[in-house]
Order: C-alpha cells, then sequence, then structure tokens
C-alpha cells in the first residue's frame, strides 16, 4: 500500500509569514503599474510565472532544465499565430499554453528517464531543436522577422489596445497559475513529488513510482510556462526568435536562483529584481550582461538560498 506523506503542520509564525509574503506580493502587484509603466510591469508578470514553472520541477522535484524556453516559445508563437488568423484572445491564449502541454508530453516521457546532466542535456537539446524549427518554419513563425502586427480584438468591452489593460487581464490569469502552483506544492501528490526529489530509491521502496511522478511534474510546469509565454505575446504584441533562444532557458534558471527555490514567491522577485535591473542599466547605457553577473554571483555568494529564502532563513532563526 503507498502512503501518501502528510504535510507537516505549520506553526503559527510560519503562517503569518507565509501569509505576509502573499498579501505583499498582491498588493505590490496590483499597484505595480502606478510604479512602474506598464509594458515592463507586464513583462514581471510573464516571466514571474515563467521562473514559479520552472521552480516546480526544479526546486520541488531536483530536475534541472535547460530547455524551458521551449515550451515558454512554442506557446507564443502559437499565440501569435492564432491571432494573426483571426481568433479571439481567450482562444489565442488557451491555444498557446495547450500547445505547450502537447509538446511536454513527448519531451518528458523521453527525459524523464534520465537525471542529472544527462536529463538537463535532453531538456536543450530539444530546445534546440524548436528553436531550429522556428528559424527555418518561415510560413508559421516568419523566420528572423518573426510575427507582428497582429489584432488583439476586444472582448466583454475590455480595450486590449490600452497597456494597463492588458496588465490586468495578465494580473488574472498569473493568480490562475500562480494558485495552481501553490495547490500543487501543498497537495499529496506535491508531497510526494519532495519525497522523490530527496530520497528516490526510498520513495520507490514505499510504492511510489518516481518516473510518473516527474512525469506529471513536468507536464504541469511545461503547461504554466506555456501560459507565461501565451501572456508575454498578448502584452507585446509581437515574437521574435528571442523567445525560444537558449538563453531565455538560462535567464528563467537566473531569476529562480536569485529570488529562492521552493519558495513560490522567491521566483517572482527574482524575475522582478532582475527585469527592473535590466530595464535601469539599458537607460543607464551601462553592460547589462556584466553587471547582472556580477550581481548575480554575489546573491549566489552571499544569499544561498536566494533573496527570499534567506530572508525566511533569517526569520525562522529568529
Amino acid at each position: 500500500m503507498t502512503v501518501i506523506p502528510r504535510a507537516a503542520t505549520p506553526t503559527d509564525r510560519e503562517r503569518t509569514t507565509r501569509a505576509v509574503w502573499l498579501a505583499g506580493l498582491g498588493l505590490l502587484l496590483l499597484i505595480l503599474p502606478k510604479l512602474i509603466y506598464p509594458v515592463l510591469a507586464l513583462d514581471i508578470l510573464a516571466w514571474g510565472l515563467f521562473a514559479v514553472a520552472f521552480d516546480l520541477l526544479f526546486g520541488f522535484s531536483g530536475l534541472l532544465s535547460f530547455g524551458h524556453a521551449a515550451f515558454w516559445g512554442s506557446s507564443a508563437y502559437v499565440t501569435a499565430s492564432l491571432l494573426s488568423h483571426g481568433q479571439s484572445v481567450p482562444v489565442a491564449l488557451l491555444g498557446g499554453t495547450l500547445s505547450a502541454l502537447a509538446l511536454a508530453v513527448p519531451v518528458a516521457f523521453l527525459s524523464v528517464r534520465s537525471s542529472g546532466i544527462y536529463f538537463s542535456m535532453i531538456t536543450l537539446a530539444f530546445a534546440q531543436m524548436i528553436s531550429f524549427l522556428a528559424l527555418q518554419w518561415t510560413d508559421l513563425t516568419g523566420g528572423e522577422n518573426g510575427l507582428q502586427g497582429f489584432d488583439r480584438p476586444s472582448v466583454l468591452g475590455l480595450d486590449f489596445s490600452n497597456s494597463t489593460t492588458r496588465y490586468y487581464v495578465c494580473l488574472l490569469l498569473f493568480a490562475v497559475g500562480f494558485a495552481v502552483a501553490w495547490r500543487t506544492v501543498r497537495s499529496p501528490f506535491g508531497r510526494a513529488q519532495q519525497a522523490v526529489r530527496d530520497n528516490e530509491p526510498r520513495a520507490q521502496s514505499i510504492g511510489y513510482d518516481p518516473q510518473r511522478f516527474k512525469f506529471t511534474a513536468f507536464l504541469i510546469s511545461a503547461t504554466l510556462a506555456g501560459l507565461a509565454g501565451s501572456m508575454y505575446t498578448f502584452g507585446h504584441g509581437v515574437v521574435s526568435l528571442e523567445v525560444v533562444n537558449w538563453r531565455t532557458s538560462g535567464e528563467v534558471v537566473m531569476m529562480t536562483l536569485l529570488g529562492g527555490t521552493t519558495t513560490l514567491v522567491g521566483p517572482v522577485i527574482g524575475a522582478g529584481l532582475v527585469l527592473l535591473l535590466r530595464d535601469q542599466l539599458t537607460t543607464a547605457n551601462l553592460p547589462v550582461g556584466i553587471v547582472t553577473g556580477i550581481v548575480f554571483v554575489l546573491v549566489v555568494l552571499f544569499f544561498r538560498r536566494g533573496v527570499v529564502g534567506t530572508v525566511q532563513h533569517w526569520t525562522r532563526r529568529k
């Protein structure tokens, strides 16, 4: 008989700390378009959900994927293609998300049979294949020119030409995606998933099928990454080859590590820090890659658990 591990009962202080982090994040996202321009705020939402999706696989399953740009990018292209052919915004967003899920099935089936660096290399190889297809399949992707100039028709009286309106629509989608991730890691499935991550042989000895849990976690992660990619396309109204570039996979790894893995809030904070830093460096005409790299190294050296993870650790110690 398979025993589902039960979650440890959190203390009142842990509940309070968790509620404070969530309330603070929610309040910040509600007023974010008032603090920075809405397009950058929408980028933080999309990349934040992308980082949360990656953390579901890396932080809670122990699987380091170097190919998550494949799901982000494929969803972005499908969303843009559907909008270009006159489909409504909800249909395009749903179609992009489901395309990422469909792509994840064969990728997950082949990659979860491996572990460690072999798993990472398989996901990277699939991502490079998708990048090559995006470059060559010009009828669908536009090749080096990308896809642009497609309409985002109004729905229920919402004017999607307004960047603030697009932000709050994406905030609703972000909330749905974040709630799915939150529920996943705190469900019996999530506890079993973490048990497989911590000690796979022991988990297998009590009746778990590690590949099944990894496969399911991969699909959930890829689907949320696809939703984030659809949000990105909806927000910008343009798609380029950058969305499937290997550097995109590297950036989401950096965002997750900066914010803190296994926190869910951390990846969102990490995405915000990276994008805000990049925006400031661009306007100041400073080398973005060098400065961002230095900041990443400093955080890894002095904040081993990431920004949010370190603050939570200090709070628990006190």
